[in-house]
């Protein structure tokens, strides 16, 4: 087929084939839009016009090469060359049929971020009862939401979700009860479980595993922040600075637990329904009385979290030492696995992989706990066992008036070599505890790794949670929850993904079939 008739006939071609490819792509990734029929029935329409424009431009030539031996022998290849295309594109819609059928889910991002995380999935086996989300986002804001809650529902058919544009059904708003204020951050879900619901204006995982967990979790559980010696606050304009409690007790809160403060110098005794007690952050003594209050909490059962920085703490350390823990007169020094290099803000470098707060936390390279000036805390009784140690190449430097004056440190033979360990949890022995009681003690040489500053730092988070789960006994909850560090990444509307999407699978490649037409046509037609 020679000059015009061939350029006709293989751009023909192309719109053919880019159409038929074009249909089945759409037809195996969901509805297609308006555009993307009119884009398939052109290239069909377009295709089909050239094809009849060769074949009328060139009739006479078909007509002597039909009758022709070349003709039987082009039938012969032809028919073979057709039959190979349409077993290739069969095996394709096959391929894409079975991958609507059964799918499986990867993430290969380092740190796990498109996965849901150990809390989520333990959150999910647990349910009894099916969840049902309503997300109530606007249609070009429901990429990133559905990316998000098709993780739930991957993990578990109990999660049902309905996506609901709120421009389209503003009734169901009334239905539901969410104001229009309530959608000015790019939506609403709301979470039904069992006949009781909450509503998650800030959509992430964390706070959709932690909606679960309070309409899943029953019974009040009551966490109590000692006050009135120098401890961190928790709320106000104290709490919220980088040194206050605020985001560790709005944590607790999310795993559905009650947080107050305590003034242990006007309390006669600590009260009943507390379920742990902890002491963030102390710098001055403590009355003789309200470490006796304390003792007494503990030998009727209770449970105590103690976060002691080096050169802190008073006589609580005593009191410690007397129940089983030995805080030492040292910071610990790691030039080799710190924060940014600083040697007195070391990571943690070793887990007890056998313990329920730190089981969960099994390199410390992948699960790093980061923190600031931390003092050596060690098992002094047969109750307890050391969880949290630092690396290898830290110890425990104990002449901290040389660190302090001349801001130098060197390991020396009265120092603690490392690791050294900085958290220790158990039962303390009291001599005056109740028949039964399980008094339960953690202590951690460091507050402010919980802190504001340093509390979605690496695992800090679970660390802290975990402990508290554990001392109130509740170790189903203990977990690897959600990362909150996410890589960065470019969110698109539905329509703009649309129109990517469109642009690489279907304008470029045809474009550049064109092209590569145009190329072959005028090699063999060179103009004269």
């Amino acid at each position: 087929m020679p000059g015009l008739p061939a350029l006709l006939a293989a751009l023909g071609i192309v719109g053919i084939v880019f159409a038929l490819l074009s249909f089945l792509v759409m037809f195996f990734s969901g509805t297609p839009l308006q555009s993307d029929l009119g884009w398939v029935g052109g290239n069909l329409a377009l295709g089909v016009v050239l094809l009849v424009s060769a074949a009328v431009t060139n009739l006479d030539a078909l007509r002597e090469r039909m009758t022709s031996g070349e003709a039987r022998r082009a039938g012969k290849y032809g028919t073979s060359a057709v039959l190979s295309t349409v077993l290739g594109i069969a095996i394709l819609g096959m391929i894409g049929f079975l991958g609507t059928r059964y799918h499986h889910r990867f993430d290969w991002s380092e740190a796990g971020v498109h996965t849901l995380s150990d809390q989520s999935k333990k959150v999910l086996e647990g349910l009894e009862s099916d969840v049902l989300v309503t997300a109530l986002v606007p249609g070009f804001d429901q990429a990133p939401v559905r990316e998000l809650l098709d993780r739930y529902a991957y993990e578990s058919e109990r999660f049902q979700v309905e996506y609901a544009d709120p421009n389209e059904r503003p009734g169901l708003l009334d239905q539901l009860g969410v104001s229009a204020e309530e959608l000015q951050q790019g939506g609403v879900l709301h979470i039904e479980i069992g006949g009781e619901s909450v509503r998650v204006g800030e959509i992430d995982e964390q706070q959709v595993t932690g909606a679960m967990v309070k309409l899943t979790r029953t019974g009040e559980k009551v966490v109590y922040f000692v006050q009135g010696h120098g401890e961190g606050a928790i709320e106000g304009e104290a709490g919220a600075g980088s040194n206050g409690f605020a985001l560790a007790s709005e944590a607790l809160r999310n795993e559905n637990y009650r947080v107050e403060s305590l003034l242990l110098a006007s309390a006669q005794e600590v009260p009943e329904d507390a379920d742990v007690v902890v002491v963030a952050g102390p710098q001055g003594s403590f009355f003789a009385g309200e470490l006796e209050t304390l003792e007494r909490y503990l030998a009727r059962g209770g449970a105590v979290l103690a976060l002691v920085d080096p050169r802190a703490g008073g006589n609580l350390t005593a009191s410690l030492a007397d129940w089983g823990v030995e805080l030492g007169d040292d910071i610990v020094i790691d030039r080799a696995l710190a924060l940014f290099g600083r040697a007195v803000t070391p990571m943690a470098g070793v887990y007890d992989p056998e313990h329920d707060i730190t089981s969960g936390m099994r390199d410390p390279r992948n699960d790093p706990v980061m923190f600031h000036e931390v003092r050596s805390a060690r098992a002094g009784g047969a109750g307890f066992t050391e969880i949290v140690s630092t690396g290898d190449a830290s110890w425990a430097e104990r002449d901290l008036a040389r660190l302090d004056g001349q801001g130098e440190a060197a390991l020396d033979p009265e120092d603690l070599a490392g690791p050294v360990p900085v958290m220790v949890a158990g039962t303390p022995a009291l001599s005056g505890a109740a028949e039964g009681a399980l008094p339960r003690l953690v202590v951690v040489g460091d507050s402010h790794f919980a802190s504001n500053e340093f509390l979605d730092a690496g695992r800090n988070r679970d660390l802290f949670l975990n402990a508290a789960n554990w001392l109130m006994g509740d170790v189903e909850a203990i977990s690897i929850r959600p990362n909150t560090a996410r890589p960065s990444r470019f969110q698109l509307s539905a329509e703009q993904f649309h129109t990517i999407r469109s642009a690489s699978l279907f304008i470029l490649p045809e474009a550049i079939a064109v092209l590569g037409v145009f190329t072959w046509w005028s090699r063999r037609h060179p103009a004269e």
